[in-house]
């Protein structure tokens, strides 16, 4: 769009620093504590290691999610595109204070869960997947997240949808999360219904949810072990969904 000036200007031109620019595209970002990374033992005896993503996994990270687009499945096609783009987005910091968790086995992906911080009162759960069979991984990643957003950063609130049938059942049944009226209130993710847990929910009812589900809680205690047989990031060579 082009107006002509109301006024004689002596340049006509204006060249811009894209580094003047980039301010104005990137949201400010908060000071948010570290997941402070976590060991928990699984109902089939297996221990799940859980910390913050890296930007140096996120090459491997998004070759995975290529290959889960091609999953025409379950949602995974639509998960998997979704979740593709909030990992470039947290590289190419396009997304407001997001926070990436993923599970491990002896440093191979099993389990990831992502999110993302709208205020100090509010955060959103954006996605949850798993990768390796059994043991209840699902329960453990999204709980993790949820932690971290009501424990560690302390938030009033934390909104999440559902795209699939099995993450609806997982969390927003089994959690027994209500929803806010619809369509005054929309999750961020298609404009569906947001389901969310309060602070009080929380501390009255869901801290012992992993003991419910897993039989275990989590270990922050991790020990040289663990992070040792964790220390080499990888992917598994086939998405088997």
């Amino acid at each position: 769009m082009k107006l002509d000036p109301p006024e004689k200007v002596s340049q006509e031109q204006i060249t811009l620093d894209v580094r003047e620019i980039e301010p104005l595209l990137q949201a400010p970002p908060m000071d948010l504590k570290p997941w402070p990374e976590a060991m928990i033992t699984l109902k089939d005896g297996r221990v799940l290691y859980i910390r913050e993503a890296r930007l140096d996994d996120v090459p491997l990270l998004l070759e995975y999610m290529k290959k889960v687009m091609d999953c025409d499945h379950d949602f995974y096609d639509i998960v998997g595109a979704r979740v593709y783009a909030e990992i470039l987005g947290w590289q190419r910091k396009r997304v407001k204070d997001p926070f990436t968790l993923i599970g491990l086995f002896d440093g191979m992906l099993a389990g990831f869960a992502n999110g993302r911080v709208m205020n100090e009162d509010i955060a959103i759960s954006l996605h949850t997947m798993t990768f390796a069979r059994g043991g209840r991984i699902g329960y453990a990643m999204y709980y993790a997240k949820s932690f971290y957003a009501l424990e560690t950063l302390g938030c009033k609130e934390w909104w999440s949808t559902f795209e699939s049938y099995n993450g609806w059942r997982m969390a927003g049944l089994e959690m027994a999360q209500p929803t806010y009226p619809w369509p005054e209130y929309q999750h961020e993710l298609g404009g569906a219904r947001v389901y969310y847990v309060t602070k009080r929910h929380w501390n009255t009812s869901l801290k012992n949810f992993t003991r419910q589900m897993i039989g275990a809680d989590f270990n922050f205690n991790v020990t040289d072990e663990v992070r040792k047989r964790n220390e080499v990031f990888r992917v598994p060579d086939q998405v088997t969904l």
